[in-house]
This record gives C-alpha cells, structure tokens and sequence, in this order.
C-alpha cells in the first residue's frame, strides 16, 4: 500500500535536493523585484538581439504598471493577457502582478468564438493583447474597461526594425508575421502599449500603490481538465512562487546569475509560465525570447547566446537534435533539458544527451499544479520510461478511481492524486467542477492512471476518461498507439474508444501514413497480436491525412472520437486551435 505518510521517493533525489522547500517570502512581483537587486546589470531578457538588464526590466515594469493603474487597474481588476512571446508580455505580466491584478492569459491564435468565451468567462475588464489578435476581435473588446495594443516589432532592436521597412520579400513576410500592416479594425480607443512605456508620458509607479498578498490569486490559467470544456484554474501567488522554487530546488548545479533559459514555450501556457517567466528571476537568469518556435531561430541563437536551460516538448528536442546533426552544428552547452507535456521517446532523448552534453529529465505536471507535479531526478538515476518522482514538499498517492479512499499497491495503475503548495484553489465560477476534483483535505485527483514502483519512479499509463473499456477490459490508447508507430507505414496515430455493441466499445485506430504507404486493417491486426493482447488489436482503421493534437503535442482523443462516430467515412480530421493554451505553430 501507499500510505499518504510514505514518500520512498526521497531515497531517489538527486543530492543536494531538500525533502521541503521554505513557504514562500514574497508575491510574484517580489521575485522580479529581487532579482533587480541581486543581479542589476544582468540581463533579463534577449529578444532577436537586443538585451534589457533586470533594472532596466523592473524600470519597464514599474512604468507599465502607472499606465495601468492610471486606466484604473487595481488589486483584483481581471486583466487578459493575448500576447505572442515577445518583451512586452514579460513587462505585461509582471505590471500586473505588481498591482494585484488577476491576470488571465490566452492563446494569441485563438478564434473569435474561443477568445470570446475566455473573456467572458473570467470577466475581464482590460485586454492587452497583439495588434493582430485585436485585428479580428474588435466587437469582442468593445466591452471592456480598457484595451491595450501591442506591436511585437518595437520590442526589436533599431537596426531590425529599420530593415522590415525595406521592400525585399523576406523582411516583408518577417513583417507581416509579427505585426499588422496597414489598416485595421481594432477598438478606437486602444492605447499601443509599447508606445506609452517608452515614453515619459508613464512615470514610475508610485510605491505607496497596494500590491498582493501571498494568497491572492495571480492568474487564471485555462484548461481543458478532465473534461475538455475550457476552465480558468485559480492559481495564487503561493502557488506560483512555491512551483518555481520547487523547480529551481530540482535542477542539481543550477548556477544563479550565470544560466541562459530559452523561451521557445509559449508564456501563456502553463509550463512555458513556470519555466521562462517565473523561474529565471529566481536565479538571476537571462531568457532568450523567441516569438514562436522555429528550428533556425534556436540554432542560429545558440551561436551567439548560447542556452544552458531548455524546457521544451519532445518533438522540439527531436527536430532540434536532427536538424543539428544535419548542418553540422553544435548544441554543447546545455546542461539542463527539461521535458514535458508527452512522453519523451529514450531514443530521443539519447540523442540528445549526446548533442548536448547535458541531461534530459522528463516531468510530469498539469495546469491545477501551477503547473509541475514533479520529474526525474537530474542525476544518473534518470528514467526516460518514467514520469518521475513527486517534488519536494508534494505527497502522492496511488488509488481506486472508484473509490479515492483506497490506496492501492505498488505496481497497480491507479489514479494519481497529490497534494503541496503548487496545487490550485480552484476553478473559477465552477464550484462543481472544483469539488469533483479537489477534497476537502487539499488533494488533487489528477484523472491520470498511473504505477507507483516501490522506489517512488512513477510511470503514466493514461487518461482515466480515455480508456477503453471491451468486453469488461480496460486498453490504454497510449499503449496501442506506442506499438502502432512503430509500423514503417505510419507517420501519426491517435486510438479511440467507439461504440461497439456488445463488447461497449471497441478499439478503433487513425493513422497518418508515411509518403507513398499503404495500410489495410489485416496489416495492423497482423502487426499487433504479436505485440498486444488480442482485445487491444484495433477492430477499425481510418487512413486520414492529418490529425488533431494540440500544438504541444497532445493527442486530442475526445476529437478523433466525435469525428469518427459522426462520419464513418472520415477522410480527414481537422486539427482547430485547441481549447487549451498551446505553441504558435512551428515553422
């Protein structure tokens, strides 16, 4: 049995990790204000070449969080936040934070219909967002208190922003990539953000201003949970300041003032908040910002600021490693890798540790975690076939999904549960929602299947909403679609649960091929009985041309399913935006 008393996984830290961590001293804002003082000259933040010193950071922000206050942003005011990676969302996030303001982000790409429901949802009253979000959402931002504008492109050095004036068609599409040419409809009365920060117009915020406590909440981050309906995760300032701290106790050999992060994660999604946002003020770090992921972009980076820490899903790992090897180019010195979001393949993750030098640890985390529950440990004792071990200060426990007060044995998939400092408060508006996952003692039921080893290793089986259930058996999609892969005709595969009678359901496989194969049904079942038990082989196949995941790599099962029982004869399944937060597509 695993009592909520016994933590074994403590045997397996790496040294020098604390069992506990300290509560946290301060608010968000106070890390960033911190890190100013430790490290004044230091630089905070790289965006396509031009650098800004953590004084010169917290200058920024002081003066943002005037501009802000003056439109009448307070302790409590809901602030929505649409914004690419770029400079200003840093000085947006953390102006917020000083002022108290909930801040609620949001994926930059959404659709109107998307955007709209967020923003509703959370009852936002002012919108900082991309002028090229803004370009298409005007009558959705007519409502609010106040709208800020943002061109990603004043963030750039002067030499860069001179040259997308110029009429060659690289620097035009640069252009129009980043930013809104010409006219646009956008609310009349949007103020440009960048503009009023880089005047005098907004002076330094008065330090007499009320900030956050510590158990106010910071941030309202969207997520799909257990159920795909999009919900706005209350997470505080503890929550927050807590995880990175957490984080920042894993990493064996972090070196404060002297780590360079890359932010090729999205800021607005949980796991690129935590690792590019939060974490580098902790340790005095610089981060080099790119506005969405490109394989160039890093490499070219790595030339001339050379990363030492990156976070990132595994297919940006395995093209980076590829495309390395392919030009002959050099990823040494980066020490840390950090891995979430999916499983990390061993092979992938080899390779990499041989390009780079470093490791690479897998980490398991959800948006109700702030959002990191916990990884491998950054030594020798590394597993890539697991999920890792819970954080420091973090219980787990390993039950009956039908009865949570059952804990189950070692070895026995159950569902995960855990309880610490990073876990949420809640959902917003949802107090149902809340109650079906969080107990009134602080545990969190994190609808994933997972197997405790004895040791504390955990590895994930599945969503515990996306297990098949044929013929009184449970099959893990996960475990199916792992086999399928490894087909010479398949490029992608996603498995699903339909309808099948009465066996319940039956197991149904969508594939995307390689260039030029061909697969027929008697193919997999072939491939399959030597490899799964016979009520795992999948009974249908559908050969389509793309399928939906989201942009950090996620299978969106729930999708695959609708599409396929609403039309047998499935051609293609669309790949939307997804409801939660996810990377700007990668080039």
């Amino acid at each position: 049995m695993v009592p909520p008393s016994d933590r074994p996984w403590l045997s397996k830290y790496a040294k020098g990790v604390p069992a506990e961590i300290a509560q946290p001293a301060q608010p968000v804002y106070g890390v960033l204000e911190q890190a100013a003082e430790l490290y004044p000259n230091r630089a905070a933040i790289e965006f396509m070449g031009r650098r800004t010193s953590y004084l010169e950071l917290l200058d920024q922000v002081s003066r943002a969080a005037q501009m802000l206050h003056s439109h009448g942003v307070g302790k409590g005011s809901i602030v929505a936040i649409a914004l690419p990676n770029c400079p200003q969302h840093v000085v947006a996030f953390y102006a917020a934070m000083r002022l108290g303001a909930i801040v609620a982000e949001h994926n930059p790409t959404y659709t109107l219909v998307q955007l709209a429901h967020q923003l509703a949802d959370c009852g936002a009253e002012y919108l900082i967002a991309w002028d090229k979000t803004l370009r298409d959402t005007p009558e959705v931002t007519a409502r609010l208190k106040a709208v800020f504008s943002v061109d990603m492109t004043a963030a750039l050095p002067a030499s860069k922003r001179f040259a997308l004036r110029l009429p060659l068609p690289k620097t035009r599409a640069l252009r129009d990539d980043m930013t809104v040419v010409g006219a646009f409809a956008v609310p009349a009365a949007a103020t440009l953000f960048s503009w009023e920060i880089a005047t005098k117009n907004a002076a330094p915020l008065d330090r007499s201003v009320p900030g956050p406590d510590l158990d106010d909440i910071a941030l309202l981050q969207y997520t799909g949970g257990t159920t795909g309906v999009p919900k706005g995760a209350i997470i505080t300032h503890s929550n927050l300041v807590s995880n990175a701290v957490q984080s920042v106790a894993w990493v064996v050999g972090i070196r404060p003032g002297d780590e360079t992060f890359y932010a090729a994660l999205p800021f607005f999604h949980a796991f690129g908040l935590n690792l590019c946002l939060m974490i580098p003020p902790l340790v005095g770090g610089t981060v080099v910002i790119f506005p969405k992921f490109s394989v160039d972009m890093v490499l070219a980076a790595h030339k001339h600021t050379p990363a030492t820490l990156f976070a990132g899903v595994p297919p940006m790992f395995d093209r980076l490693e590829r495309a390395a090897s392919e030009r002959g180019e050099s990823l040494r010195g980066i020490r840390h890798s950090i891995c979430g979001a999916m499983a990390v393949e061993p092979a992938v993750a080899e390779r990499w540790e041989a390009a780079t030098g470093g490791i690479l640890v897998a980490g398991y985390g959800l948006t109700e975690a702030s959002p990191i529950v916990g990884g491998n440990p950054t030594s020798a004792d590394r597993r890539h076939d697991c999920i890792g071990l819970p954080y420091p200060s973090t219980e787990a426990r390993i039950v009956d999904p039908e009865d949570i007060d059952r804990d189950l044995p070692y070895g026995e998939p159950g569902e995960l549960l855990v309880r610490g400092p990073q876990v949420f408060a809640g959902y917003w508006n949802s107090p149902e929602e809340t109650a079906a996952v969080l107990t009134p003692d602080g545990w969190l039921r994190t609808g994933d299947l997972v197997v405790m080893e004895p040791d504390g290793f955990m590895r994930l089986v599945d969503r515990i909403k996306e297990v098949i259930v044929t013929g009184g058996h449970n099959v893990y999609p996960s475990q199916i679609e792992k086999e399928l892969l490894l087909m010479p005709e398949s490029l992608d595969v996603t498995v699903v649960g339909v309808p099948g009678g009465d066996l319940g359901e039956w197991v149904a496989a969508a594939v995307v091929l390689a260039p030029g194969a061909k697969l027929e049904l008697e193919q997999v079942a072939e491939w399959c009985c030597q490899r799964l038990a016979r009520y795992a082989i999948p009974r249908e196949l559908f050969v389509v041309q793309d399928l939906p995941r989201s942009l950090i790599g996620k299978a969106l099962r729930r999708l695959v399913r609708k599409q396929i029982i609403d039309d047998a004869a499935i051609q293609q399944l669309p790949n939307p935006i997804p409801e939660t937060a996810s990377i700007p597509t990668a080039q």
